[in-house]
């Protein structure tokens, strides 16, 4: 069996992720979810053990668990992931003196908010780690 030559490059990643995440909790400017996600990816890619690890630190079972388990968050959740990337890309909009880039960052608002809502399912906050992910494959079956 070939290993990945880039096993370690993948692990590198993962905990740069991890670090800014986790400086995501704690700073509103940062999102903590999408480089968390990234830590995921980079190590399942990286390190069976590494990846076993993560998922079951804090972090991952409060942030990522109910998304990745039923692709599934909580309204608060959203609005928490949101808000700040709105208010940056916001800023950069006013900043921004090119129509181009005005329209790029336009539609980037527009696509992550109809993903959002319409791609992830928005569940009640008492749910959030529940198991709803039987309720949603018995309706695609």
């Amino acid at each position: 069996m070939k290993k990945n030559p880039f096993k370690l490059l993948w692990l590198v990643l993962a905990f740069i992720s991890l670090g800014i995440g986790a400086i995501g909790v704690i700073l509103p400017i940062l999102p903590t979810t999408p480089f968390l996600l990234v830590s995921s990816f980079c190590f399942a890619k990286g390190s069976k053990r590494f990846h076993d690890w993560f998922m079951n630190t804090g972090l991952y079972k409060k942030h990522l668990d109910s998304f990745i388990k039923n692709r599934a968050m909580t309204l608060k959740t959203k609005l928490f992931i949101l808000l700040p990337v709105s208010a940056m890309l916001t800023l950069a909009f006013f900043m921004m003196h090119n129509i181009p880039g005005r329209v790029v960052i336009v539609l980037l608002v527009i696509f992550k908010y109809y993903y959002f809502f319409f791609r992830i399912a928005t569940v009640p906050g008492g749910k959030r780690n529940m198991d709803v992910g039987v309720e949603r494959t018995e309706l695609t079956d």
